[in-house]
């Protein structure tokens, strides 16, 4: 959902109605994980995906149902059956897809996607059930402080059927409410919010309440070293594959705009101050493409002091053994060397900037994934990885 925020945003600010189709969970080879968000607005425009294509002309429809009446939907996807126009997914996964309404006044969109912007941590919980709360969203931040949006995105009416009961569903749905703000709360107050997307169900005084919660974490870094050619490739495929982009080099005539548009940040200094002044954490990657002592050295012996997950340092055979025997004399501890990729990449047979781009950014979705980065057809496992 992180990729459609901006646009999103721009549809709320602008007036427009639009149904949000969310994968709330999943089992099997699924084609998407959860989280994945497909948005329908009601002129017909589509934005993002929920199945990669298996799917979405039937969540499209569903979509279009909810913007006609407001009640929410729901739908399980599974295998397709023998029929050749049967909506299914023929991967053999399952989705489970929960389509509502955005309502008009509320704000959580826009303030999550103003703490992704600056790299803020948050946690999204929306009701998913019963259907007269389905749609009641809130944002909440590690120190507990909630967005919420203020009535529910539906024409749907709760099941009260007097003035007595409508006063009693608004304090059962305020208690509800209260226990999704927890529930929320604890997710987004773990320890860097490290978790997946998660449907849970919540035990409230009016009955179970299902909530999908999904944390949002500040972006990934890749750090690139050496304004080289290699470098704007990979800063351009590091800014497209969903990282943010630090390109750090210590002579200022090639740190330019024009050389890096898509980097984030343009850092003109040595590698490791750099690193010196910055938190790392596991998911981060650095990527060390200059091969000159002088920078490597330094660089690679701050990167490997860090947790980042994944180190990379471009060189030939021999620059590596090298640059290896002089970390070594740095004082570099062998188990710690062990965590080098040197040379830098899968083997793809690359040659070109953008070739080796592949082959490097290839390696940290790997290394970050734990697998091997072997052909698909030599394997034999799942396709699709969950992350924690």
């Amino acid at each position: 959902m992180r990729e459609l925020l901006d646009d999103l945003v721009a549809w709320h600010r602008d007036g427009r109605r639009f149904a949000l189709a969310t994968v709330v969970a999943t089992s099997s080879s699924a084609p998407r994980p959860t989280g994945t968000a497909m948005a329908v607005a009601d002129d017909g425009e589509v934005l993002g995906s929920v199945s990669g294509g298996c799917v979405e002309a039937d969540v499209a429809d569903l979509a279009a149902d909810v913007l006609a009446d407001g009640a929410p939907r729901r739908r399980r996807y599974g295998i397709s059956d023998e029929e050749a126009f049967a909506v299914g997914l023929t991967c053999g996964g399952e989705i489970d897809v929960a389509v509502h309404l955005v309502a008009d006044d509320d704000p959580t969109l826009a303030a999550l996607a103003d703490r992704v912007r600056h790299h803020r941590r948050a946690t999204l919980a929306t009701v998913v059930a019963p259907a007269h709360h389905a749609g009641r969203r809130l944002l909440v931040t590690p120190d507990g402080t909630t967005t919420m949006a203020a009535t529910i995105p539906s024409t749907a009416t709760t099941p009260s059927a007097g003035a007595t009961d409508a006063a009693d569903a608004t304090d059962a749905t305020d208690a509800a409410l209260a226990a999704v703000t927890a529930a929320a709360a604890e997710a987004a107050s773990t320890d860097r919010a490290r978790g997946e997307p998660t449907l849970t169900t919540v035990t409230t005084d009016e009955g179970p309440l299902e909530v999908f919660t999904h944390p949002f974490t500040a972006p990934p870094r890749l750090l690139v070293f050496g304004a080289t050619d290699f470098a704007a490739a990979l800063a351009s495929l590091g800014r497209f594959t969903g990282h943010h982009v630090t390109v750090c080099d210590a002579r200022d005539r090639f740190v330019t705009p024009a050389r890096f548009p898509d980097a984030d940040d343009l850092v003109v200094d040595w590698p490791h101050r750099l690193l010196a002044a910055i938190d790392l954490d596991p998911d981060d990657a650095v990527c060390v493409l200059t091969h000159d002592a002088k920078f490597d050295v330094p660089a690679l012996t701050a990167a490997l002091a860090s947790p980042a997950g994944y180190i990379g340092a471009m060189g030939s055979r021999r620059t590596v053994a090298d640059r290896r025997r002089r970390l070594t004399e740095a004082g570099v501890a062998e188990a710690d060397l062990a965590r080098l990729h040197a040379p830098i990449g899968l083997d793809l047979g690359a040659s070109s900037p953008p070739e080796v781009a592949v082959a490097i950014i290839a390696e940290v979705i790997a290394s970050r994934s734990g697998a091997a980065g072997s052909r698909l057809r030599d394997t034999d496992g799942p396709i699709h990885r969950e992350r924690g």
